[in-house]
């Protein structure tokens, strides 16, 4: 069985230049992801907030730590010092308290929108039309420590490579459109898209960021 830092490196290769690799590290033990560490992986993407306080805790400080999760507003509190890029904000709600708790750390948290791209009812997001709204108003101007860096998207869960390109295909170019609400507040450089699964075709199709978890630790 390869080992994690070869699966990194075999990842990695995978890769063009500009797009960069989160290692999904959600239920994986600290060694695991020491072991990751070791092997130059320094972006930890993780689902749940406590999980990630905890393991920020016990690692090493120069680690980026990446919230890919469904976010509940009561937990931003938690991950507010330190977190790196929030991936999954799907309301102004969120967006405000985000702000709030930045505010309290002193700290401008760089986040996502995520855009609900896949035909199933399982995956949180936003309609291109709500994401329109959230970046053009009154609102977000007056949030100062939050900025948006672009966009996040889940593809279907299936085995159709022609519906999952079609899919992040369309994000991209939504995440080319939305380049026209650029503000001090506002810059689209990220787009967040690609797993385990389907990351190859997120990177041909203009991903900056993929989030892979079991092609690195191995499936859970």
């Amino acid at each position: 069985m390869p080992s994690i830092a070869e699966n990194i490196a075999q990842t990695e290769s995978r890769l063009k230049p500009g797009t960069r690799l989160i290692a999904v590290t959600k239920t994986k033990p600290v060694e695991m992801l020491l072991e990751a560490y070791h092997a130059g992986s320094k972006l930890f993407g993780e689902n749940k907030v406590q999980e990630m306080a905890a393991k920020y805790e016990a690692l090493p400080k120069d680690i980026e730590w990446h919230m890919i999760g469904h976010l509940q507003t009561n937990k931003v509190k938690y991950m507010a010092p330190f977190v790196s890029l929030i991936h999954s904000v799907d309301s102004l709600k969120l967006l405000k308290e985000i702000n709030k708790e930045a505010a309290k750390n002193d700290r401008i948290i760089p986040c996502l929108l995520q855009i609900f791209i896949a035909r199933e009812e399982t995956k949180f997001g936003l309609s291109e039309e709500e994401a329109a709204e959230i970046l053009q108003s009154e609102e977000l101007r007056s949030y100062k420590s939050v900025k948006i860096k672009g966009l996040m998207g889940m593809a279907s869960n299936t085995d159709d490579e022609t519906k999952i390109r079609a899919e992040f295909r369309g994000l991209k170019n939504l995440f080319d459109s939305f380049k026209q609400f650029e503000s001090d507040q506002v810059k689209m450089q990220e787009l967040s898209m690609g797993m385990s699964g389907d990351y190859p075709i997120a990177v041909e199709e203009g991903s900056t960021l993929v989030r892979v978890g079991s092609a690195i630790f191995g499936s859970r």
